[in-house]
C-alpha cells in the first residue's frame, strides 16, 4: 500500500513528546491544588510529626466551598445554543431547523453535563477539556461530548489562539484495554496484544502530574498512587497505552470568494467551481490554511494516520481556559491564591488542638516509677495512671512532682485564624454572600454589592466559558450538516407556549421559473450560519430571573401592553398545564379596566331586565293564543251544537210536514222570518234530505187514508196554519 506523504512519521512523533517534557512543569502542582479542593490538605509528613507529637489532624477546607460555589452558579446561568443566518437574509428557515436539531444534540449528548464539568477543572487548576466526537455505538445517539482530565490531553504551548487555531499538534493519552483497541485496528492485533508495558521511558510523557501528591485523603492516611502510574506500570491489567495525536499540515491553497460572501477551496475539477470563477465579482486568490489529520500510535507503531473524520476545522477537543500565566502561558486557577491562606489557617487549628491537649510536666529525676517513655504516653491521656516512687520521696525531701496545663488562647491566635479566613474570601473573589455564608456586610443593600461585585470579578472566566461552549455548538452542527447531506429532509420544530409547531423543509429541489435552472431552497450546505449563545433562560432559577425582571418592566407599562406581554411571563413560569393558560390568556383581546368591568355588569343587568320582560311578554301571548284556541274550540262546539239542534229540529218539521204536506208554506214562513234564506242555486237544501213522498189513498165515501187522530185537519187558512194546527217541537 502506498504510503500518504502527508502522515504522521516516527521521527516527527517523538520530536513532540520531547517537546511536551521540556514545556514547564506544572501539572503536578495543579495536581496538588485539586486535592486541596477535593479536602486533601495535609502532606504524609507532616501527619507523620503531628502523630509523634500527640496533635491531632484539623483541617477547615475553605478552597471547597468556594470552587462549588463558582461551579453552581455556572450551572444556574446556562443559556441555550441559538443558530443565526449570518447576514443570510434568507436562511432564517434553515437556521430554525439546525437550531431545533442542535439543541436536541446538546441534550442527548451531555454537551452540559460535560462543559460542567470542564469549567470545575478550568476554575481549580487554569484548564478543563471537551472531547466532541461521534458515538462509536451505534445503539446510543451519535453525538456525544465527553469531560476529559487535564494530565491527558498535551498541546502546542507556542500557540496563542484560545481554540488552538494555531496549534500545530494536540496529543491524548489514552489507557484503554487491549482487547478493545485490537477490536479497533484489526490489522495490528498481534503487536497490541502483546505490547503492553513494553515500551522506553522515550514514549512516556508522564513525568509531570499524574503522580501522587503525598496528601492525605480523608482518613488522614498517605494515599496510594495515582491511576495513571497503577496503570503503566502494572503490567497485569493488560491495558495499552494509545496515544492519539492530531495535527496540522499547512499548504497553499486556491480559495474562491462568491458574490453572496462565502469562502470556498476551490476544486478546478468542479464545474460550478469555473463558472463562478468566471463571475465578474467572484475573487480567486491563494491562502495558506492547516489541513487537521488525526493519527494513533502504539509506543513507536502507528496504528492509524489519515484526514480528520470530521468537517470542521478544528481538533476533536475544546480547551476551556482560566488564566494563564504571562511568561510561559501556564495555565492556572482560582486554587492557586487560596492554598497559602489555607495552610495558615490549617496550622492555627493543629496548633491550638495542640495546646489545647498539651501538658507540662516537672519532676525529679527518679519520682516516677516506670521509664520515660512509659511516662510520655501516659501523662497526655485524660485516663492517666502514673506511679510515684514513694522511696524517691521519702528519701529526698526536696523531690516533687508537678503537672501543669496552662495553655491558653490568645486574640492573636484568634484574630490570626479570623484573617485567614477572610483573605481566602479575598483572594478567591467568592463572597461570603455568594455561597450562601455569612459575611461581613451589615445590610441588605452591602450584601448585594458584594454579590455583584463577585460576579464582575467572575466575568472574565464566565466569558472564556462561553467561548469554549459556542466552540462545542459549532462542532456539534458540523455534525448534524454533514449527516443531513444533500437529501431532501423534513424538519418539524416543535413549538412552546409562545410558537406553534412548523415544519421546514431543507434541501428541496426546485426549478427557477424565469430561467429554468435547477436549484435546492434551503440548501442547508449554501447557508452561512452562525452557532451563538443566545440569552435564552435553559435553568429553573435563570427563568425565575428573568421573570423578576420582565414583572418588574411590566408593572409600568399601560394596561393594553400588560396583556400583551402576559404570555410571555407566563411561559417563564414553571406551572402544570402552561401552554392551556397561555391560550386562555390569548382568547381575551385585551386587559379590561375596573371601570369597563362596571359598565359590562350594568349592561349585563339590563340585558337580564330586558330579557326577563320579554320572557313575561311571551308567556302572556302564550296564555293568550292558549285562551283563543280554547275558544275558538268552544265556539266550534257550539256551533256544532246549534247545527245539530237545528237540523233536528228541521228534521222533526220535515217529518210533520211529510205527514201533512199542506204546512210546508206555513214552515217556510216562519223560517223566512228566523232569518232563514234559501239556497242558491234553488232547490233542495243538501243539508235536509228530502223525503219520500207517498200518495194518499182515497178510501171508498170520500174519507182520506190516514184517519189517525194525531193527524190535524187542514186548515181552512194560511194565518189558521202559521198559529194553530202545528205541533210544539219536543226538547229531545
Amino acid at each position: 500500500m502506498k504510503k500518504d506523504p502527508s502522515a504522521l512519521t516516527l521521527e516527527e512523533f517523538t520530536e513532540f513528546l520531547d517537546e511536551i517534557r521540556d514545556q514547564p512543569a506544572w501539572r503536578a502542582k495543579a495536581d496538588r491544588e485539586m486535592d486541596y479542593a477535593d479536602g486533601n490538605q495535609l502532606d504524609s509528613e507532616l501527619l507523620r510529626r503531628q502523630k509523634e507529637l500527640g496533635v491531632p489532624p484539623a483541617v477547615e477546607n475553605l478552597i471547597g466551598p468556594a470552587l462549588l460555589s463558582v461551579s453552581g452558579y455556572e450551572s444556574v446561568t446556562r443559556t441555550d445554543w441559538r443558530v443565526t443566518p449570518d447576514g443570510d437574509t434568507n436562511g432564517q428557515d434553515v437556521a430554525d431547523a439546525i437550531n431545533f436539531k442542535l439543541n436536541k444534540a446538546e441534550r442527548h449528548s451531555r454537551a452540559d453535563k460535560a462543559v460542567s464539568a470542564a469549567f470545575r477543572s478550568m476554575v481549580g487548576s487554569g484548564i478543563g477539556w471537551v472531547e466532541v466526537s461521534r458515538e462509536s455505538d451505534p445503539f446510543k445517539y451519535p453525538y456525544r461530548c465527553t469531560p476529559i482530565h487535564r494530565n491527558e490531553i498535551f498541546w502546542d504551548m507556542l500557540a496563542r489562539e484560545s481554540d488552538l487555531g494555531d496549534a500545530r499538534y494536540l496529543v491524548r493519552k489514552r489507557w484503554m484495554d487491549s482487547k478493545r483497541v485490537a477490536l479497533a485496528f484489526p490489522e495490528h492485533k498481534d503487536l497490541i496484544e502483546h505490547s503492553y508495558g513494553r515500551w522506553t521511558d522515550r514514549f512516556d510523557i508522564t513525568m509531570d502530574g499524574a503522580g501522587s501528591t503525598d496528601l492525605a485523603d480523608h482518613w488522614m492516611t498517605e494515599r496510594g498512587w495515582s491511576i495513571e502510574e497503577q496503570e503503566w506500570y502494572n503490567t497485569e491489567a493488560k491495558r495499552a497505552c494509545v496515544f492519539e495525536v492530531w495535527y496540522r499540515r499547512w499548504e497553499s491553497i486556491l480559495c474562491i470568494t462568491t458574490p453572496d460572501g462565502r469562502t470556498v477551496e476551490y476544486d478546478q475539477d468542479n464545474p460550478a467551481h469555473q463558472v463562478a470563477a468566471a463571475q465578474p465579482r467572484a475573487k480567486v486568490f491563494k491562502a495558506v490554511t492547516g489541513r487537521v489529520r488525526r493519527s494513533y500510535w502504539l509506543g513507536p507503531h502507528c496504528l492509524h494516520d489519515g484526514p480528520s473524520p470530521y468537517s470542521h476545522r478544528h481538533f476533536g477537543y475544546v480547551p476551556f481556559w482560566c488564566f494563564a500565566e504571562d511568561r510561559t502561558g501556564v495555565p492556572f486557577g482560582l486554587i492557586r491564591g487560596m492554598m497559602y491562606q489555607q495552610d495558615s489557617l490549617n496550622s492555627g487549628l493543629s496548633k491550638v488542638r495542640w495546646g489545647m491537649s498539651v501538658v507540662r510536666t516537672e519532676r525529679t529525676k527518679g519520682a516516677v516509677a516506670m521509664t520515660d517513655a512509659q511516662f510520655r504516653q501516659q501523662v497526655p491521656r485524660v485516663d492517666a495512671d502514673i506511679i510515684l516512687d514513694a522511696d524517691h520521696f521519702r528519701n529526698n525531701p526536696g523531690a516533687r512532682f508537678e503537672v501543669k496545663r496552662d495553655f491558653q488562647l490568645s486574640d492573636q491566635q484568634h484574630q490570626l485564624m479570623r484573617d485567614a479566613r477572610l483573605a481566602i474570601e479575598r483572594v478567591s473573589a467568592v463572597a461570603a454572600a455568594f455561597s450562601g455564608r455569612q459575611g461581613t456586610a451589615t445590610s441588605g443593600l452591602q450584601e448585594q454589592t458584594q454579590v455583584e461585585q463577585a460576579n464582575q470579578t467572575l466575568a472574565s472566566i464566565m466569558d472564556n466559558r462561553s467561548d469554549a461552549r459556542e466552540m462545542i455548538g459549532e462542532m456539534l452542527m458540523s455534525f448534524i450538516i454533514e449527516d443531513m447531506g444533500e437529501a431532501e429532509s423534513t424538519v418539524v420544530i416543535e413549538g412552546d407556549a409562545i410558537t406553534e409547531d412548523r415544519a421546514v423543509t431543507l434541501n428541496r429541489p426546485e426549478i427557477d421559473p424565469g430561467t429554468g435552472v435547477q436549484y435546492m431552497s434551503n440548501d442547508v450546505h449554501r447557508t452561512r450560519l452562525k452557532v451563538s449563545l443566545a440569552e435564552v433562560p435553559s435553568t429553573n432559577s435563570y427563568r425565575a430571573q428573568q421573570l423578576s425582571s420582565l414583572s418588574e418592566a411590566v408593572k409600568a407599562l399601560p394596561p393594553n401592553y400588560q396583556a400583551a406581554m402576559l404570555p410571555f411571563m407566563v411561559s417563564l413560569m414553571d406551572i402544570p398545564f402552561k401552554d392551556k393558560a397561555i391560550e386562555a390568556i390569548k382568547a381575551v383581546e385585551q386587559q379590561q379596566t375596573p371601570e369597563q368591568i362596571q359598565e359590562q355588569i350594568q349592561q349585563a343587568v339590563q340585558d337580564a331586565l330586558v330579557k326577563a320582560g320579554n320572557e313575561n311578554k311571551g308567556r302572556e301571548l302564550d296564555i293568550r293564543e292558549r285562551e283563543a284556541a280554547a275558544r275558538e274550540k268552544l265556539l266550534q262546539a257550539q256551533t256544532v251544537n246549534t247545527g245539530i239542534t237545528s237540523t233536528f229540529a228541521a228534521m222533526q218539521a220535515a217529518e210533520k210536514i211529510a205527514i201533512n204536506p199542506a204546512i210546508a208554506p206555513v214552515g217556510d214562513v216562519v223560517m223566512k222570518q228566523a232569518g232563514w234564506t234559501p239556497p242558491t242555486p234553488g232547490g233542495q237544501d243538501p243539508n235536509i234530505p228530502a223525503p219520500v213522498q207517498q200518495m194518499p189513498v182515497e178510501q171508498p165515501g170520500g174519507l182520506p187514508g190516514d184517519t189517525t187522530p194525531t193527524t190535524p185537519d187542514v186548515p181552512t187558512s194560511a194565518d189558521m196554519g202559521a198559529n194553530e194546527g202545528i205541533e210544539t217541537l219536543r226538547s229531545d
